[in-house]
């Protein structure tokens, strides 16, 4: 039985398995274990996913989409290539991708995913994270929060007697804090906090913003490509201030037939971070005042994320905290990693027998109730509070409001405002109660939420009645039928079959640097993609072979040649001897 483990990331994903006493990272059809969370449509239909993908967002605007995953659990579609997507379809295509290459990878058939989602991912969200895996074939019983499989991965790793920990995930689209206590093999998740809509994407817009004022350029007046062209020079330049000894950097972009340039340095990008940062610290506050412990009590803080490595960041949460952080070794597989060791405890590994993990609630769970018939805005009554610990079984009574009222219509909610329409409604149920007088008669509620994010709602009026349901998301709970159509619609897309995927990488490499140059350097480029698109046509595997090496060669050569040192930076001091490159 092959269980795999799934990191299904805003910017990259991965996936892992339990094997040989210890979680493995698989790798896809290039050898890499990140697959970019980028979907893109071929001029012939075909879809591709990925590494490709990723190279076509410059060159191909239009007809490529990433960090849909932000927008999970959400009605906003992407049109590609002339077709329109969901963003439960965009990952499903991305999930089918990664169970392709852990197929390859092991040589069997998947039998079961654990995918980790953000710790803040609401019911919307999570729902759509199971239909993507629905619609890619991958059956999925366990979703697991990303904090939490980075803390039991951390905690394995990293054996202590007792600690506490605060798990601090940065990634490229999502923010998630986690207040861990560790003793012995069990692992305890006391509080979580996050913001969906917060990560290395926004530090990115931050410095093209910069760019942009620092150059006269209006964002809202670049097009597509040109906008995906500065996001990218903005991530290689957030990228190189966090390499060791780099003090400092020219950003430097082709636009419109013009060299344009600005100065980017520590200091300044994190003058840029800090509204950015101050998000970060009211969530960091939020969880560490739901789990109750001092910040005093607390004994290391742990970064994962592929943007927890950015200097500034680390910098900022010294101060914030007095202590360095402790940053994860590959702080990018973290997560993928303690998923892997889910998915070994799912098989009942031997060696994973003694090992204990509880979860928490992200959100409080409850139904909207009136305190008396004028009472117009039903407020929420919580059943289970956030941060309840995993599984949990809550009861209330509730009483009539009218005379001779007959049924008790109950609106489940998740959320924390206090009127009921400010959360997200999860669903309704209702029970028949005896005629009789206001408040005489009463339908107790029972609540139980499990660690799989499963709500069951059971209700039972003082006439008699019982009613039991598992909550389902409204929106998402799609039909036999709806799945189907989705699930024809998704296979339609032809695969990218011919050229393979390291020749179609070299070949939108190749597109990409040609949009990026200019002059010669840009005639260099096409003459790559003319080679290379000619060898492909010509059906010889040497030919191919001989042409792929030194294409990429250089390839190398030409990107190099696109981040090259030519400013003297004028911001640097004239006694400061560190090197300064250009992004």
């Amino acid at each position: 039985m092959a269980i795999i483990g799934i990191d299904l990331g805003t910017t990259n994903s991965l996936v892992s398995v339990y094997r040989n006493g210890r979680p493995e990272l698989l790798s896809n059809e290039l050898g890499q274990y990140m697959t970019p969370s980028c979907v893109g449509v071929l001029e012939d239909g075909s879809v591709v996913v990925g590494a490709v993908a990723k190279e076509r967002l410059i060159t191909h605007p239009g007809e490529t989409a990433a960090s849909f995953k932000t927008w999970m659990g959400t009605e906003k579609t992407f049109s590609l290539g002339g077709r329109t997507f969901l963003p439960h379809e965009l990952s499903a295509l991305v999930l089918r991708k990664l169970a392709q290459s852990a197929q390859a990878a092991l040589g069997e058939q998947i039998d079961e995913a654990v995918i980790s989602v953000p710790a803040y991912f609401n019911d919307n969200q999570r729902c759509a994270t199971r239909l993507a895996a629905q619609l890619a074939g991958l059956p999925v019983k366990r979703l697991i929060n990303e904090p939490s499989a980075a803390a039991l991965f951390h905690s394995r790793a990293t054996p202590q007697e007792e600690r506490r920990l605060l798990v601090v995930d940065f990634g490229g689209g999502t923010l998630d804090v986690s207040v861990v206590d560790c003793f012995a093999n069990m692992v305890e998740i006391v509080a979580i906090a996050g913001n969906n809509r917060l990560g290395g994407n926004d530090i990115d817009r931050a410095i093209a913003d910069y760019f942009c004022q620092q150059t006269g350029l209006v964002w809202s007046e670049l097009d597509a490509q040109q906008q995906r062209q500065l996001l990218s020079l903005a991530e290689r330049g957030k990228t190189g201030l966090s390499q060791a000894g780099s003090r400092g950097c020219i950003l430097a972009c082709q636009l419109g037939g013009e060299t344009l340039s600005a100065p980017l340095n520590r200091e300044l990008l994190s003058g840029l971070c800090q509204p950015i940062f101050q998000q970060v610290k009211e969530v960091i506050v939020r969880g560490v005042r739901d789990s109750g412990i001092p910040i005093s009590a607390i004994h290391d803080v742990v970064l994962v994320g592929g943007s927890s490595q950015l200097g500034v960041f680390v910098d900022y949460l010294e101060e914030l905290f007095s202590k360095r952080p402790t940053l994860a070794e590959h702080p990018e597989h973290t997560v993928a990693l303690g998923v892997g060791l889910c998915a070994g405890i799912k098989q009942r590994d031997a060696q994973l027998q003694d090992l204990v993990m509880t979860d928490v609630c992200p959100f409080s769970l409850g139904v909207a109730t009136c305190n008396d018939l004028q009472d117009v805005n039903p407020h929420m009554s919580t059943l289970i509070p956030r941060s309840s610990i995993l599984p949990a079984r809550r009861t209330e009574r509730f009483y009539t409001l009218s005379p001779y009222q007959r049924r008790i219509r109950l609106s489940i909610y998740q959320g924390e405002n206090y009127y009921a329409a400010d959360n997200l409604l999860l669903g309704e149920l209702s029970v028949s109660v005896p005629p009789d007088e206001a408040g005489k008669q009463s339908v107790t509620v029972t609540f139980a939420y499990d660690i799989n994010g499963i709500l069951e709602v059971t209700a039972e009026s003082s006439g008699g009645e019982r009613r039991r349901t598992v909550i389902l998301n409204p929106r998402l709970n799609w039909s036999e039928e709806e799945i189907n159509r989705a699930l024809e619609r998704l296979n339609a897309l032809p695969d990218q079959s011919l050229p393979r995927e390291e020749d179609l990488l070299l070949l939108s490499r190749a597109e990409r640097l040609f949009a990026e140059l200019t002059d010669s350097r840009r005639e260099e480029a096409a003459d790559i993609i003319l080679r290379l698109t000619q060898a492909l046509q010509s059906g010889s595997s040497i030919r191919l072979a001989q042409e792929r090496e030194n294409l990429l060669r250089h390839l190398e050569e030409l990107e190099a040649w696109a981040q090259r040192d030519i400013w003297e930076p004028p911001f640097r001091d004239e006694d400061d001897e560190e090197d300064e490159e250009e992004i």
